[in-house]
């Protein structure tokens, strides 16, 4: 910004000094939102802002108590999945305390459990008298924010303001201090010298203390409970459009594209493929017979694809391209991002294969033809081959390695006749004892108020389930829990209420059966995002389908090309592939 001077100070310095401190967050899902009410607006000329989303509306809060929040700001966590149907939130405060709830906090300060069961009527409300009611009333007695933290010292404790304000900032999130401990014995003799129960001022002060491993104060809740209801809303009534905001404002979240893709499609939207005629960068929505909308992916999903070469494909596209060579003379494009986008599947809309796409697109040279000599003049053109049509498996995985997605099958679809034993994810909720079960790992969770604990989520082709893996398990299979991409788990089942989990006891990694999709894969480490995979040493799988096409009278020239391409790609030597 001209004239603007920017000054690094460091935060306690600017507390030393009096002056104001403002903390400003910058979240994703303020642009997801921000997207999602541009698309409304072209597609439904609907003009909406987070101050005009209709309040309370029972379907919304139907679809949380159900734990269906995939994309959902803060409650898509497995955390808060779990937690929404235990909560079973039906008004906006009850969405300010699942924010706060679900924290390390409340949590190792023993908040949850007393919360909950009071909540379900489980647990009876303590009487706390006058005072501590009108503090602690609206959230069952237990203190769940820093503004009841200073209040109860104020009206319990005795202390005065600035002495809660204290307290307040020794609870300091990112300090880690322990200054909270020099409170203990004025804030519980406080409480006694007001009549309080020794054991009732001692959990009191545990509560508050727990605050010290991130607490939200109440206002901060508010604020990102409203962002909830707004994300939630556009999920439930806008699904195709609240996918392609959440798409085109990645990354951000717990869930890779493949997850959201996959959650729009079952909730009934029609997700079209990245297409050299249709797609532009970002995602869109495309317009459905029956007055209902289709999302299409964009470029931005092809991985390695630069958005200037989106802007070429679409500036240039006029009535449609007909081939790869008609795109690489009319947008320009280089024949390596020619070949991205045919790995993409991109040519498609054009009847050309994978494997045709990419031979057009490898055979390629550059500079450009000049007109004279391009698709419309006398040029030398490539001759006509036929290559071998590639398996749903191939498919699938080449699918995963471009876009880090696919439309097609879900592994497990494929490798689910081998596994007769393993059970898929979508009965587990109605079936009891020990149970085998077989998934892609789509989150790994290992919060340090669980004691050790880690907490899985695998996806078949017929939903997620969630696995707990207790400590003395973890050690046993850590290999297979740290790294690996598709796990076989033995355990059994244990519910809590309408939350179902496989409790495991055995954990087998089966990722080396990805292989025998297709390609073999490379598994990556825990450190991947949910649903990519690692692009696997390729070169000797396609040589071989090359050289057979050599064989049958191609040309011999663009087929040695592509192998030199193919080795400069992952290194792969020439023996190793001839």
């Amino acid at each position: 910004m001209e004239d603007r001077t920017v000054i690094e100070w460091d935060k306690d310095d600017i507390d030393a000094l009096g002056l104001l401190k403002v903390d400003i967050l910058a979240l994703g899902m303020l642009t997801a939102i921000r997207k999602a009410f541009g698309l409304i607006d072209d597609h439904r000329q609907q003009y909406l802002t987070l101050a005009n989303i209709p309040p309370e509306d029972g379907r919304v809060y139907d679809m949380l108590c159900k734990a269906d929040a995939i994309g959902v700001f803060q409650v898509e966590s497995r955390a808060q999945l779990n937690f929404l149907p235990r909560m079973k939130p039906r008004k906006f405060y009850d969405l300010v305390c699942e924010v706060a709830i679900v924290r390390p906090g409340p949590i190792q300060g023993g908040m949850v459990h007393p919360f909950i069961n009071r909540r379900q009527g489980r647990e009876k409300v303590e009487d706390l008298g006058p005072a501590m009611t009108e503090v602690l009333g609206r959230t069952y007695g237990v203190p769940l924010f820093q503004e009841q933290a200073m209040q109860i010292a104020v009206v319990a404790a005795g202390f005065t303001p600035s002495e809660a304000d204290r307290l307040r900032r020794s609870l300091a999130t990112f300090k880690r201090m322990g200054t909270i401990g020099g409170f203990q014995d004025r804030f519980v003799g406080g409480m006694l010298e007001r009549g309080y129960d020794a054991d009732f001022a001692a959990r009191c002060f545990a509560q508050i203390a727990g605050f010290g491993s991130y607490g939200f104060p109440e206002s901060h809740a508010a604020s990102f409970a409203g962002l909830v209801y707004v994300s939630a809303w556009l999920k439930r009534h806008h699904q195709a459009i609240f996918t392609c905001a959440l798409l085109n404002a990645q990354p951000m979240g717990f869930y890779a594209p493949a997850q959201l893709v996959r959650d729009a499609r079952d909730h009934g939207v029609e997700v079209r493929p990245v297409s050299v005629n249709d797609s532009i960068w970002d995602c869109t929505i495309e317009p459905r017979a029956d007055g209902s909308h289709a999302l299409r992916l964009g470029f931005r999903q092809v991985k390695g694809m630069r958005e200037e070469d989106a802007v070429w494909i679409k500036a240039a596209r006029g009535n449609g391209y007909t081939d790869v060579e008609s795109v690489w003379c009319r947008a320009g494009l280089r024949p390596d991002a020619l070949g991205r986008l045919a790995e993409a599947d991109g040519f498609a809309g054009l009847g050309l294969s994978r494997r045709d796409a990419l031979w057009q697109a490898k055979s390629l040279k550059a500079p450009k033809p000049l007109p004279l000599f391009g698709i419309d003049g006398e040029g030398e053109h490539e001759p006509l081959v036929e290559l071998p049509r590639m398996t749903l498996g191939q498919e699938v995985i080449e699918d995963y390695l471009a876009l880090r997605l696919s439309l097609r099958a879900h592994p497990m679809e494929i490798l689910r006749p081998n596994l007769p034993e393993c059970l898929p994810a979508e009965r587990l909720a109605a079936s009891n004892g020990r149970v085998l079960l077989t998934g892609l790992v789509i989150t790994r969770q290992r919060p340090g108020s669980a004691s050790g604990v880690v907490f899985l989520t695998l996806e078949d082709e017929t939903g997620t389930a969630n696995v707990v893996v207790w400590k003395r398990v973890y050690e046993a299979f850590r290999a297979a829990v740290v790294a690996g991409r598709l796990l076989r788990v033995k355990g059994r089942i244990e519910r809590d209420g309408q939350v179902t989990h496989l409790i495991a006891e055995a954990i087998e990694d089966l990722s080396a059966r990805l292989s025998t999709i297709g390609y073999q894969l490379r598994i990556g480490a825990e450190t991947e995002r949910a649903g990519e995979t690692v692009r696997p040493t390729r070169a000797a799988g396609r040589a071989r389908s090359l050289l057979r096409a050599v064989q049958n009278g191609c040309n011999f020239t663009c087929a040695t090309d592509l192998l030199d391409i193919e080795r400069s790609r992952d290194g792969t030597s020439a023996n190793e592939i001839s």
